[in-house]
């Protein structure tokens, strides 16, 4: 007995190094699956997040060397006054890139669903169709629909509104809120579809149910509907947000940031610092708040969206 005991012990320590060897290649496995994708994230993006946080502790001007300076920049961006109401401007732009838009795409997405409108899909096309106009021509349009004799002030007199006529991206007060209003028009769309999306997952028993014990419209929606697009509404809340904060283009086709600094945003000032002032590290100091903004904001929504789906 003492023989054959003596002999299985090898074979355990055998199966025991098998095991852990499987193990270990299992545990590998997904790693060396998605190595490939590391390597050119890291590449394409870490890498460059990395050196222009460097770049951030130098002031350099891209004609004489750079000279490290700290966080000096990261001072004086906070001591800037214009630089800081540039991330103001970014926050006012997230009303109307984020919160509208998710506001107007729910009640229509909710209106849609509900009437089951004949050419639903003609409907989704039309109200995607900003997504998929290059910014530079959307904002030429708005440039000329806000210009002095554009179709807006045109329509206001013509209903009787002369006196509130004006140049709407060359006015302090409301050139912001112009520009606001187009990132409207244009996320309103993709937030639609998105909520279309997962209004459709709905059974309809459910709604059938709810109109048996007599709920109403908005009973429906609200102990419905709105619970099963929370998700939706994450994804949706999460690239607006990313949108209103990286806003570069149509401020630059529209305004420029003007009149005056009226309408300047963090993505355009990290233009301006880089290539018109030659500011090279003041212009990554820029991107790279901005870049913590976001990942900030990305964050505390993602927290979010996985503590509602936990409570579902």
């Amino acid at each position: 007995m003492a023989t054959s005991s003596r002999a299985e012990r090898p074979d355990r320590r055998l199966a025991r190094r098998r095991l852990a060897s499987r193990e270990g290649r299992t545990v590998a496995t997904p790693y060396l699956y998605i190595a490939p994708a590391l390597l050119v994230y890291g590449a394409f993006l870490l890498w460059p997040l990395a050196r222009a946080a460097q770049f951030s502790l130098y002031a350099w001007d891209t004609v004489s060397p750079a000279r490290f300076v700290g966080f000096a920049n990261y001072v004086a961006m906070v001591n800037d006054p214009d630089l800081l109401a540039s991330f103001g401007h970014a926050a006012v732009l997230i009303i109307f890139y984020a919160v509208l838009p998710i506001g107007l795409g729910l009640v229509v997405a909710a209106i849609l669903n509900r009437a089951r409108v004949r050419g639903l899909s003609f409907f989704r096309t039309v109200i995607f169709l900003p997504q998929v106009i290059a910014m530079v021509v959307v904002a030429v349009a708005w440039t000329r629909i806000y210009s002095t004799d554009g179709s807006l002030n045109a329509l206001l007199r013509l209903v009787g509104l002369g006196d509130v006529t004006r140049a709407w991206l060359g006015d302090y007060t409301f050139a912001l809120p112009a520009v606001g209003l187009i990132g409207t028009w244009v996320e309103t769309g993709l937030v639609t579809i998105l909520l279309l999306a997962g209004m459709g997952r709905v059974p309809r028993d459910l709604y059938e149910a709810a109109r048996l014990d007599g709920a109403g419209a908005i009973a429906e929606f609200l102990a419905i509907t709105l619970p099963a697009v929370r998700g939706e509404l994450v994804v949706a809340a999460t690239l607006t947000v990313v949108a209103a904060l990286k806003n570069f283009d149509i401020i630059y086709m529209t305004t420029r940031g003007g009149p005056g600094t009226s309408t300047t945003v963090p993505s355009y000032q990290v233009y301006n610092q880089a290539f018109g002032l030659g500011q090279v590290g003041m212009a990554t100091t820029i991107g790279v708040s901005l870049a913590v903004v976001i990942f900030g904001i990305n964050l505390v929504l993602n927290r979010l969206g996985d503590r509602a789906a936990a409570d579902s």
